[in-house]
């Protein structure tokens, strides 16, 4: 089943839920080159301006992303969490610059081991000019394991959180000096 919503001209929000296939997707055109978009999102330090839902606050490790395997620690903060303020590790599993940057969000456990719950963000780039490019940001939790969707209702977030994120990308990307 998918629900589609028109949130402007240039914004296309597309839900899917049916059973096996479970995500969120926004697409909006940014007016940057790709390259740029791609350096902010490859930048931890911009993450907490892009982020739609208020939870990302401050990097923990600040050096830019550049391959596939790389962690990195991010600060949150969210009124439903026991601790409210607590730190996540995201392992980057698509790095393809200017094209695609990805990363699954998990956890350092009390023994020091990594967890991934299952959900990841992806931000798909095309060209559309040598100055304009369309981004797609995808929030996927298909592969989150029933013992985390016992304690964990998703999806977490709605179509406009991701739109809210694409908007911000879009003042980072023009507003910024170029990489």
């Amino acid at each position: 089943m998918t629900d589609e919503t028109h949130v402007t001209q240039e914004t296309h929000v597309t839900q899917e839920t049916d059973g096996t296939d479970e995500h969120v997707s926004a697409t909006l055109t940014v007016p940057a080159p790709a390259a740029r978009v791609f350096a902010v999102l490859a930048d931890p330090a911009a993450h907490a301006a892009i982020d739609g839902t208020g939870w990302v606050q401050e990097p923990v490790d600040l050096a830019p992303l550049t391959a596939v395997g790389q962690l990195f620690r991010m600060g949150m903060y969210h009124s439903g969490h026991p601790d409210g303020t607590y730190e996540v590790v995201n392992r980057v599993h698509v790095y393809e610059p200017p094209r695609a940057v990805g990363w699954f969000t998990g956890y350092r456990r009390d023994d020091g081991e990594l967890e991934f719950g299952g959900w990841y963000w992806r931000y798909d780039l095309e060209r559309l000019d040598p100055s304009t490019t369309a981004v797609t940001l995808t929030y996927d939790w298909s592969a989150v394991p029933d013992s985390v969707r016992a304690y964990l209702r998703f999806p977490m977030l709605g179509p406009h959180h991701l739109t809210d994120s694409l908007t911000h990308l879009s003042t980072l990307a023009t507003t910024t000096p170029p990489p």
